[in-house]
């Protein structure tokens, strides 16, 4: 008789795991995967080293307001990321300075792409209203990829 109570608690046991991993969206699953998924073997991972909104703090001491444009910096071992957050647009630039194409990825897939110019300056409009990352290729060689970004 206690064989069939253990089973029958486990059979309910499963049904709820079962039930808690149907909650779960599927967009959040699969953002999960890309995460860990080595897509670009060949691409630098640029890490997040700034972000104006962890600065928040620091700022309100120092003025009477928080400014109202978000910057962020990605940097890897040979290139840095710099933008900021500009109405619907990322306006940015790569240092050091060099022309290169900008792809903007989202969880579909790449998006859209960009030019960088020969002094490293680029803009990105409209910004992705999904998460996204940039990946950055220039004719030297250097590929770099974001982490993922949300505005």
């Amino acid at each position: 008789m206690s064989e069939l109570r253990e089973d029958d608690q486990l059979t309910e046991a499963l049904r709820e795991a079962q039930r808690a991993r149907l909650a779960v969206p599927a967009w959040f699953t699969e953002m999960g995967k890309s995460a860990f998924a080595w897509h670009d073997v060949d691409a630098e991972l640029a890490q997040l080293t700034y972000d104006s909104v962890g600065d928040h703090r620091e700022a309100l001491a120092m003025r009477s307001e928080p400014a109202s444009i978000r910057a962020l910096t990605f940097t890897s071992a040979h290139v840095s990321l710099q933008f900021e957050v500009n109405g619907d647009s990322l306006l940015g630039e790569v240092i050091p300075a060099q022309a290169g194409v900008l792809e903007i990825h989202t969880k579909a897939g790449p998006a859209a792409t960009a030019e960088v110019n020969e002094i490293g300056c680029f803009e990105i409009d409209p910004i992705p209203v999904a998460p996204f990352r940039l990946r950055y290729r220039a004719p030297d060689g250097t590929d770099v990829t974001t982490s993922w970004i949300v505005l």
